[in-house]
Formats: structure tokens, C-alpha cells, sequence
């Protein structure tokens, strides 16, 4: 037995076992990364309050199966002396072996993901109903539960909720959204962590001692970070490694294997770009892509160093992380030190930014080789933090610094960039320590003054349908006539009703419109109390009055009949025009006196 509590491959018949197989822990003191549910666990057990049903969840590769198979043996515990369910599985019990090698007829394994109907737990149903053969609890054990119909979930939750007492469910699922609520509340959740990559690297070096391998700490170190906290991922490239080195592991055939860049390499390539040695860092860049190196791995390492960095500001105890070289640690306290949060913050920016552009390009070198120029370029800038600060603090008549990226006006000719008043500037040191040198004077820039904005009144929707013929908007001044409802209006606020058949949107294109046209800020609200005419209604209102009124007159009535088939066709007042009705609450009384009528034989 190995000090993990598993037989080694050559005790099982001479049959290799992968690491992830051969070490995998068989009692709760082997469970690495996962104390507080240890912990849990151990105290319900030891008061008795043991529940009906448990979830457990995670990413892949922390334990969620064989915790599940560990807490089956310790619901069953059994031996010469102890009859009843323990934590403390130091001593092999009757039943143990044949759970953890999962051939118990009382434990029964599911895969959720090949069994995912009604049919399924149909069966369970009846099955749960009949006591266990030889162990304490019959216990079912459900992996990828999320796996599971919406009928199966359905058909599974009253049996769920009262089981039979010598029922246990024990569920493992990555995706714990996908499981329905329902269920969730019938079960005590764990959820299970990624183990932290410091305890990953422990766990690897004592499998390394057991298997008598050589490895070196950073390879351990590249190992741990590729599995991101999955011990069983961390386990089967620990395997891979081995094999790939013959049996002694190294850090440059691990870096090789897994297509990782040089960790010093990215550290020194950061350090470039902190100095803007634009040259350096791009030459550093194609070497390491010539040697192998794939330009978005690039990138992400140098946002992960950079992220490290930050980081290590805060957390002091990174200093000390065995899942960091020595050369990261170093150097992280370094930049930690040295370089001003801002300019980290930016930096990180910047590269989130190139790591996309390079992602979605199809010449990726040629996109990453741009995002270091451009980090190159902004690593002497000042922040707009400390831009603002130094002109607060700027003495009265003082020569104000202007960015460097303020167009033509911004620079001297030698490419240097010039304040206010034309007086040329250097840039001396990186990062929050950086200062400026006035050398020069050049005449100051004229600046034209920006013109005046007029604005226009608004009182009604009369002058709105103004502002639109102004505008040439005749489809908006259309719209306006059929479509509004008059409410209230104040200066800035319309508040309005609209019809059936306006445009969807149309309240805030209003708005948008007559922000533009009136030189104010508008805000156009639909009130549900505005409920009154159109201009259209009103205008055809009016004139159908008009045309009764017309058709009253005595004198019209007379032609009208002498005329047969003749019809009005149109109104005019005495001074000429033709009638217009526009305004809302505009009602225009009958025309006191009606021009005369030309005759037509038809029309009148």
C-alpha cells in the first residue's frame, strides 16, 4: 500500500494504471483542496444528522465521483468492532474495496449523459423500494445530473423528498445552473474547489517521489498552472511529461510539450515594454515565435505576468507561491515596487485588447507585434489622472502639458510633445514616475471661438410641425399630423398621446429630432391621459363643419339645386385664401360671407 492509500500498478497484476487512477485518494483524509466539506461532513456524521441527499459540484477533475465513492463507503462503514457510518476510514472496512472499485450490488453508478429519460429513473422507483443485500444504505450515485430530461428531473422528486430510510442520493454535476431548483433543494450542496496551485504542486512532488521520478520545481510549477486546479488534469500531464521524458522531467521539455513560452522570457519581454524599448521588445517577440512560441500564448502570458504583478502589490504572500519560478517571483516584486498601479491597469487594458485583435486576425504575429508597439508608446505617457493633477497644480500663467497624441498642434518637429503655449517638452523616466523638461518656445496656437447655438421656442405642436418643414423632415411632419396626440407642454417636456399606427420608436426619435432642431434638450413622454383629436382629426372636423355650414346657406342651397350633381369642393374666406386648419384647438366658426361661386356645370 502507498502512503496515498492505493496499491501500485505492479500489485494489480503487473497492468499499468494511469497517476490519475493509481492515486486516487480512498478516504477523506486523502481529499486534498476540500476541508470545509471534509469538515461538514465529519460533524454530521459524528451528530448523527446524516441528510437523504447530496450535490456535489465543481469543475472537472477536483473529486466530485470520488468523493461521491468515499462518502458511499463511509455511509456503509463497517467492521469486526464498528456498525454504524464514520468519517474515519483509517482501517479497511467489509464493504470498502468493493465501493471504492465500484462492483457493490448495493452502490449503484449512474452517467446521467447516457441515461437521460424517464424510463431511466423509472426504474430507479422501482428499485428504491427493496432493501440493500449485504450494506447498510442502497446508494445511488448520479454523475453529470444536468445531463437529466425534464421528465426524468420531474419523476425523480417525490422519491427524492421522502426516500425510504435506507435510501441515499448522492449527485455530481460541473454544470449546477442546469439542475432544477426543485431538485437542488432537496439535496445539501458542496461545492467542491479548484485546488489551489501551491497544493498541487506538494501533491505532484510526493507522486514523484512514490514513482522515483527526477523533476525539477519549475516544471511542477508549469504543470500546476496548466491544470488550473484539477488534480486529475494536473495528474494525467504529469504522466504525459514523464513519458515524454523518459522517466526524468524537465522544465524545457514540459515548456515543449505543452507549447508554453519561456517564463523568464515573458518577464523580460514585460520589461521592455515597461521601458519602451519598442526595437527590443519586438526582437525578444520573434525570437521566442521563431523558436516555437504561438503569439496568443504570448500575449495571454504576458496579461497573466501582468495581472501577477498587480497582484503582488496587494498580496504579499505571492512573494512566496511555489507555483511561481524564482525568476517570477523575483521580478513580480520588482515591477510591484516600481511600476504605478495606473500604468499596470493600463497595461492590462491594452493587452485584453491585443489578445482579441489577435485571436480574430488571420496574420496573428503581425497583430500582436501591434499591440507591443502600441504598449511601447503609451509606457512613458502620464496617465489622465496624474495629466489633470498637473494642470490643478500648475501655477497661474504656468506652460500647460498637452498629450502627446493631440494631433499636429501637439508636437515639435523633432516629434516631441509641445504645451499650450507652444514650448516643446521631454519625457523623461516610465510609469507613475514620469517627469517633463520645457526646452523651447514656439508661438502659441490661434483658437477660434465655437459659434453661438440658437435656440428655437416651442410652445406648441404647431411650432414642432415648423421646426420639421424648416428642417425639410416632411415624413416626420406627416407623422406628427396623424400620429400626436396633443397632452401638456412645458419648456424641455412633451408629454403626448400616440395613435395605433405610429411608428414603433417614435416618441424618442421625436425627442432625438427636436433636441436637434430647437437647440434644447427635450424629453418626449407618452401620457396615457392624452387622448384628444390629432391635427388631422381636428383639421377634418372643421372643415366637414365648414362644409355643412356652406351647405346651410341659403344661397348655396339655391344653386345647389339648380345645379343637380353639383358639389362643393372647396371653401374660401373672404379674403381669398383657402381655408387652413392647423392648430389644435383651433375650431373655426362658419364663414360669415362666402366669395362668389364660379358656375361649372359640375362643380360649384
Amino acid at each position: 500500500m502507498s502512503d496515498l492509500g492505493l496499491t501500485s500498478g505492479a500489485e494489480q497484476g503487473g497492468a499499468y494504471r494511469v497517476l490519475a487512477r493509481k492515486y486516487r485518494p480512498q478516504d477523506f483524509s486523502t481529499l486534498i483542496g476540500q476541508e470545509p466539506m471534509v469538515r461538514t461532513l465529519k460533524n454530521a456524521f459524528e451528530t448523527g444528522r446524516i441528510a437523504q441527499a447530496w450535490m456535489l459540484t465543481g469543475v472537472r477533475g477536483v473529486g466530485k465521483t470520488t468523493t461521491a465513492r468515499i462518502l458511499a463507503r463511509a455511509l456503509n462503514y463497517e467492521t469486526d468492532t464498528i456498525h454504524q457510518p464514520s468519517v474515519d476510514l483509517s482501517i479497511e472496512g467489509i464493504h470498502c474495496r468493493a465501493i471504492m472499485e465500484g462492483r457493490h450490488p448495493d452502490i449503484i453508478e449512474m452517467d446521467a449523459a447516457s441515461n437521460t429519460g424517464i424510463d431511466n429513473i423509472r426504474e430507479i422507483i422501482e428499485q428504491v423500494r427493496y432493501r440493500p443485500v449485504s450494506a447498510r444504505f442502497k446508494v445511488y450515485i448520479i454523475d453529470e445530473v444536468h445531463m437529466l430530461s425534464t421528465a426524468a428531473f420531474n419523476g425523480l422528486l417525490k422519491t427524492l423528498e421522502e426516500p425510504p430510510a435506507h435510501v441515499k442520493f448522492i449527485f455530481a454535476t460541473t454544470e449546477i445552473r442546469k439542475v432544477p431548483i426543485t431538485v437542488l433543494s432537496r439535496c445539501q450542496r458542496f461545492d467542491l474547489r479548484r485546488v489551489e496551485a501551491a497544493m498541487l504542486v506538494s501533491h505532484l512532488a510526493k507522486i514523484a517521489r512514490l514513482e522515483h521520478v527526477e523533476v525539477d520545481d519549475d516544471s511542477l510549477a508549469m504543470i500546476a498552472r496548466a491544470a488550473e486546479g484539477s488534480v486529475r488534469d494536473s495528474l494525467s500531464i504529469f504522466d504525459q511529461a514523464i513519458a515524454h521524458g523518459s522517466g526524468k522531467v524537465e522544465a524545457s521539455s514540459v515548456r515543449s510539450m505543452l507549447g508554453l513560452a519561456d517564463r523568464s522570457r515573458i518577464v523580460e519581454l514585460f520589461r521592455r515594454l515597461m521601458k519602451g524599448d519598442a526595437g527590443g521588445a519586438l526582437t525578444e517577440f520573434r525570437d521566442q515565435y521563431d523558436q516555437g512560441a504561438d503569439p496568443l500564448t504570448l500575449m495571454t502570458d504576458l496579461a497573466e505576468f501582468c495581472h501577477l504583478v498587480t497582484r503582488m502589490r496587494y498580496v504579499p504572500a505571492l512573494f512566496t507561491d511555489l507555483s511561481l519560478s524564482e525568476d517570477e517571483r523575483a521580478s513580480g516584486k520588482e515591477f510591484s515596487e516600481k511600476v504605478g498601479l495606473r500604468i499596470l491597469s493600463r497595461t492590462w487594458q491594452m493587452l485584453l485588447k491585443g489578445i482579441e485583435e489577435t485571436a480574430a486576425s488571420n496574420r496573428p504575429i503581425q497583430a500582436a507585434e501591434m499591440a507591443l508597439i502600441r504598449l511601447c508608446h503609451a509606457s512613458s505617457l502620464p496617465t489622465l489622472d496624474e495629466a489633470l493633477k498637473s494642470l490643478e497644480t500648475a501655477p497661474a500663467g504656468a506652460p500647460v502639458m498637452r498629450s502627446p497624441n493631440d494631433g499636429g498642434s501637439g508636437h515639435a518637429p523633432n516629434g516631441a510633445p509641445v504645451n499650450a503655449r507652444g514650448t516643446q517638452a521631454l519625457m523623461q523616466g516610465a510609469g507613475s514616475g514620469a517627469t517633463m523638461r520645457l526646452v523651447a518656445e514656439t508661438p502659441a496656437p490661434q483658437f477660434t471661438a465655437a459659434p453661438e447655438v440658437v435656440i428655437e421656442a416651442v410652445t406648441s405642436l404647431n411650432d414642432i410641425i415648423a421646426l420639421a418643414e424648416k428642417r425639410r423632415d416632411m415624413q416626420m411632419k406627416i407623422q406628427i399630423r396623424r400620429c400626436v396626440h396633443m397632452g401638456t407642454i412645458r419648456p424641455g417636456v412633451l408629454e403626448i398621446g400616440l395613435s395605433d399606427d405610429a411608428p414603433r420608436g417614435f416618441a424618442t426619435e421625436l425627442s432625438r429630432k427636436l433636441t436637434d432642431w430647437s437647440g434644447q434638450r427635450w424629453m418626449v413622454s407618452i401620457s396615457p391621459t392624452a387622448k384628444g383629436q390629432t391635427l388631422d382629426e381636428l383639421e377634418s372636423a372643421a372643415r366637414n363643419n365648414q362644409m355643412n355650414d356652406a351647405k346651410a346657406d341659403p344661397d348655396v342651397a339655391a344653386i345647389l339645386a339648380r345645379f343637380p350633381g353639383a358639389k362643393i369642393i372647396n371653401i374660401k374666406m373672404e379674403s381669398g385664401s383657402a381655408s387652413d386648419v392647423s392648430g389644435e384647438e383651433i375650431m373655426p366658426a362658419a364663414p360669415e360671407h362666402l366669395a362668389p361661386v364660379e358656375e361649372d356645370e359640375d362643380d360649384v
